[in-house]
């Protein structure tokens, strides 16, 4: 669960750990942040901040096997390419033709009568 203020209304968003991509270190010598890596860069969630390289690293491998994610190099990191939702309803009409009739398979009988009744 993550807790989030947008324009100043707050906001608790459910992600599941697999929705997760992975575990990264991520900034310079001075200073390093452990971050659980989302395919959202605002849904990523810092885990672990500090400067000793020897402590981060033996935390990222213990944050990996925790979450079961794997460890993530943020130099060599490429963008997840864009995931095709399964769309319950892509096999219908497209909406501009379902303004449309559509044709009819059989013609519609015609009533026809043989008499003519003339009145005065």
């Amino acid at each position: 669960m993550l807790r989030r203020a947008v324009h100043g209304m707050q906001m608790a968003i459910n992600v599941r750990v697999s929705d997760f991509t992975g575990v990264a270190l991520r900034g310079n010598d001075e200073g390093q942040a452990l971050v659980l890596v989302h395919r959202d860069p605002s849904l990523s969630v810092p885990l672990l901040v500090g400067a000793d390289g020897n402590e981060l690293t033996e935390a990222w491998a213990i944050w990996s096997e925790i979450f079961a994610l794997p460890q993530l190099d943020e130099g060599a990191r490429k963008p997840a390419p864009r995931r095709r939702r399964a769309n319950a309803i892509r096999a219908r009409r497209p909406k501009f033709l379902m303004r449309r009739r559509t044709a009819m398979a059989r013609e519609l009988t015609v009533h026809r009568e043989r008499e003519i009744i003339a009145r005065n």
